[in-house]
């Protein structure tokens, strides 16, 4: 008999038909009580992506539950130690959208610092040299990048950032040594404050855990650059939203871009819709079809959990 497993949230066909193949498939909607309770108590597997909150009581109704795949990089819908304490195997796919991150990430800045606007209908001669006065924009390589966070999309990122020719300054608990070891190019290792007080683009990418909640608030603002970009496309926890508000508020020359947020979507009375220099973003820095598919591919390690055999990439 096919273990049973249950897809909560969106997958991409492909690899849903893979693991069809080879389980019983059940799609059940993260966000229906009714259904999750009918289907959990006799799912061996289940695959989740951002929003199924995986908790014990979660676990608490699935007891034949061996293995729970995230289609995605970070874990911070997981009680990790509630999987551990229930022997559920936990697996997921940390790299699966490395590139994708990095190349929204790059374009928002060259976005913002070159600006694009186009040429109105039937512009005239007058109109289109004018724009050519105006439109004046600022070179990568004139700038400075404050990578806080440098797992796998923060040093991908810092390569990128190095060939088009930015200065980088790099701020991550792990020590220095460490650091220099793991990529072949410059960088100024930094405390939090030189960083924020350094750079002219601050980029965040740090993980989901507790203590980094609301980590860049008033005074991780009020330590930048009046002329700042803050791009988070991390987690939205990272940020207090009412702090960055004030910032920006403060701070006309600054610029803010927020991919994530906390909570998804943003509230409608979050401090921060109508600031004109702050730009809400709907989640989109891993949306490529590559990614996506990536993300999906963690069916295989489901797969080989339910057959026994030890998964690719275990998040425990």
């Amino acid at each position: 008999m096919k273990p049973k497993v249950l897809i909560t949230e969106r997958l991409d066909e492909e690899c849903a038909a893979w693991l069809g193949e080879r389980a019983e498939v059940v799609w059940v909607a993260h966000d229906d009580p009714a259904a999750m309770a009918e289907h959990l108590p006799g799912a061996q597997g289940m695959v989740v992506r951002t929003y199924t909150q995986v908790d014990a009581a979660l676990l608490a109704q699935a007891p034949e539950l061996k293995v729970i795949g995230r289609a995605g990089v970070g874990l911070d819908n997981f009680d990790l130690p509630a999987c551990e304490a229930a022997g559920v195997r936990v697996v997921y796919t940390p790299d699966a959208n490395t590139q994708a991150v990095v190349e929204y990430v790059t374009g928002l800045m060259i976005d913002h610092v070159r600006p694009k606007t186009p040429l109105p209908g039937g512009a005239d001669d007058a109109v289109f040299h004018a724009m050519r006065k105006t439109e004046v924009g600022t070179q990568l390589d004139e700038m400075t990048l404050g990578i806080l966070g440098f797992g796998r999309i923060g040093k991908r990122l810092g390569q990128v950032a190095h060939a088009i020719g930015m200065n980088l300054h790099v701020c991550d608990l792990l020590p220095e040594a460490e650091m220099r070891k793991a990529v072949d190019y410059p960088f100024t290792y930094c405390s939090h404050e030189e960083l924020y007080a350094g750079s002219d683009v601050v980029s965040v990418h740090v993980d989901g855990r507790p203590e980094n909640r609301q980590m860049m608030g008033a005074s991780a603002f009020a330590a930048m650059r009046e002329h700042v970009v803050f791009i988070n496309a991390a987690r939205g926890m990272l940020v207090d939203h009412d702090a960055l508000a004030a910032w920006a508020e403060a701070s006309p020359r600054a610029s803010a871009f927020l991919d994530v947020h906390d909570p998804e979507p943003p509230s409608a009375d979050s401090p921060l819709h109508g600031l004109g220099n702050v730009t809400l973003l709907p989640h989109l820095a891993s949306r490529t079809g590559t990614a996506l598919k990536n993300m999906s591919w963690v069916v295989r390690d489901v797969d080989a959990v339910l057959a026994g055999k030890e998964p690719s990439y275990p998040a425990f």
